[in-house]
C-alpha cells in the first residue's frame, strides 16, 4: 500500500520551484522545475484517445470506490462522468487531458483531490536531486494559470536576471505555465511577468545545474535558538530531527519553520510530534470510508530519543503551510507544547494516498478524514496562530523576518517566566 500522505494538492495553492529537471505531484510542485517550451496541440490520434480513456476511467473509478466520503460530498459522480469524459477523450495532449480531469475533481471541493501529469510526477521524484534550475518558487492562485513568485533561490539564473518576489508569471515561451511543461539544462526560456505596479517585465533565463535544495536544514546562527527549517515532510525527517535535537542544551529554544511547507508523509509528521509529545499521547483521529476511527499517537521515529524534548518550542506557519504542516502545529498547540506564530494556514488537512495512472501520472485522493485530539476538523478551517506575525513581500525582499523575531521574543518571554517561578518543595 502506498504511504499515507497529508499533502495539499499543488493544484490548489501549492508551491513550485522552477528548476527541476522534472518534479511534483498535482498541478504544481514544490521545488525547481525546469521550464521548457510547452507542446503545441497535436492532431487527435487513435492512441491518444485510448490513453485518454484509460487515464480518465481510472481516475473516475478510483474516486467512486476509494474516496473517504462515500457520498462524494453529494456530487453526482455518474453525471460528472457523462459531462467530462467526452472532453477528456477529445484532449489532444497531456495538458488538455489533465485540465479536464482536475476540473472534474474540483467538484469534490477537496484541495487534496488532484491528478498530476507525468512531467509533474518526474519533477517531484527529482526535486531533491542535483538538477538544472531556474531558481524560482511559484505559488498558485485561484486558477491554473495564476502564479506568483514566492521565493528566489540565491545565486540562481532568476536572481541574476533581477526577478523579484511578488511578481506574477504570465507566460513561458508564449504560453501559460502548466505542470506538463519541462525545461532542460542550457535551453533558454522566455518569461513574461507583471510586477507589483502592473508593469510588464520580460526576461530570458537559461536553466543551469545546481546542487539540490535540502529538504531539512538547521540554523544555529542565533544565540540560544535552534531553527529547524522543513521544506516538506519527506522520508527521513524524524531521524534527522532526532539527531539535531540530540544533546541540545536545556537553555536553547527550538523553532520549527513550516512556512510554505505543502505537507507530505503522515509517518514523518508523527515522528516530528514524537520528538515533543509524551510517548503514545493521542494527537489526532482519522476516519476512513468505512467509518472506522483510528487514533493517532506519538509513536514515531525521532532518532534515538527515549523521552520528548523539554525545551521551549515555537512553530512558524503561513498561508502556504498545508496538510502535515498544519496538523503538526495544531497538535503542539492543543497539547500546549508549542507557540504557533505567523499567519493562518490554508485549511487543507485530509489524509491522502497516491495512485499510479496508466500514462505515468498520479492521482492524489483523500482516503480519510482528520480531526485533532480535541475534536477540531482543520479542513477548510486551518490553524490560527497564537501570535499573528505576517511577513510582507517588502520585508522578505529586504531579508527581514518579523515572524521569526516574534517567535524568538515569545520563547524568551516564556523562558523568563519559568526562571522567575520559584520551584515548589516540601
Amino acid at each position: 500500500m502506498p504511504p499515507m500522505r497529508v499533502r495539499v494538492s499543488v493544484r490548489l495553492f501549492s508551491l513550485l520551484l522552477l528548476g527541476l529537471p522534472l518534479s511534483g505531484p498535482a498541478a504544481a510542485q514544490p521545488a525547481g522545475s525546469t521550464l521548457s517550451i510547452p507542446s503545441i496541440a497535436a492532431p487527435q490520434t487513435r492512441d491518444r484517445v485510448r490513453l485518454n480513456q484509460r487515464v480518465f476511467d481510472r481516475v473516475w473509478s478510483e474516486v467512486r470506490r476509494g474516496y473517504y466520503d462515500p457520498t462524494l460530498h453529494g456530487v453526482d459522480w455518474n453525471a460528472a462522468r457523462a459531462q467530462f469524459r467526452p472532453q477528456a477523450l477529445a484532449a489532444t495532449d497531456e495538458r488538455g487531458l489533465y485540465r479536464v480531469i482536475n476540473e472534474m475533481l474540483d467538484l469534490l471541493d477537496d484541495g487534496h483531490a488532484a491528478a498530476s501529469p507525468p512531467a509533474a510526477v518526474r519533477r517531484q521524484e527529482a526535486q531533491f536531486a542535483r538538477r538544472a534550475v531556474m531558481g524560482l518558487t511559484l505559488m498558485r492562485g485561484e486558477t491554473p494559470d495564476d502564479w506568483t513568485v514566492e521565493r528566489i533561490r540565491p545565486g540562481s539564473p532568476a536572481e541574476e536576471a533581477g526577478v523579484q518576489l511578488g511578481w506574477a508569471l504570465n507566460s513561458v515561451d508564449g504560453q501559460a505555465w502548466g505542470p506538463d511543461v519541462e525545461t532542460f539544462d542550457g535551453r533558454p526560456v522566455h518569461l513574461v511577468l507583471t510586477d507589483e505596479t502592473g508593469q510588464r517585465r520580460e526576461t530570458t533565463l537559461t536553466p543551469r545545474i545546481m546542487d539540490a535544495v535540502q529538504p531539512f536544514t538547521a540554523d544555529t546562527s542565533r544565540p540560544g535558538v535552534l531553527v529547524l527549517r522543513v521544506e516538506q515532510f519527506d522520508r527521513g525527517l524524524g531521524p534527522w530531527m532526532g539527531s539535531e535535537l540530540e544533546g541540545l542544551p536545556a537553555d536553547v529554544d527550538v523553532v520549527l519553520d513550516l512556512r510554505g511547507n505543502p505537507g507530505g508523509r503522515l509517518w514523518e509528521a508523527e515522528s516530528v510530534l514524537s520528538c515533543f509529545l509524551p510517548r503514545n499521547q493521542a494527537w489526532a483521529t482519522r476516519t476512513g470510508r468505512s467509518g472506522r476511527a483510528v487514533v493517532l499517537r506519538a509513536a514515531g521515529d525521532c532518532g534515538d530519543r527515549p523521552d520528548p524534548l523539554a525545551n521551549g518550542v515555537a512553530v512558524l506557519v503561513d498561508q502556504g503551510s498545508r496538510s502535515a504542516a498544519e496538523l503538526t502545529p495544531a497538535a503542539l498547540q492543543e497539547a500546549r507544547r508549542g507557540i504557533v506564530v505567523g499567519e493562518k494556514t490554508g485549511g487543507s488537512v485530509l489524509i491522502a494516498q497516491e495512485t499510479n495512472l496508466p500514462d505515468g501520472g498520479k492521482l492524489t485522493l483523500s482516503r480519510a478524514d482528520f480531526v485533532t485530539s480535541g475534536g477540531t476538523r482543520l479542513e477548510k478551517r486551518g490553524v490560527t496562530p497564537d501570535i499573528a506575525a505576517p511577513r510582507t513581500v517588502a520585508q522578505r525582499r529586504a531579508g527581514d523576518d518579523p515572524t521569526l523575531e516574534a517567535a524568538i521574543a515569545a520563547l524568551q518571554a516564556e523562558d523568563r517566566a519559568r526562571a522567575s517561578t520559584p520551584a515548589s518543595g516540601l
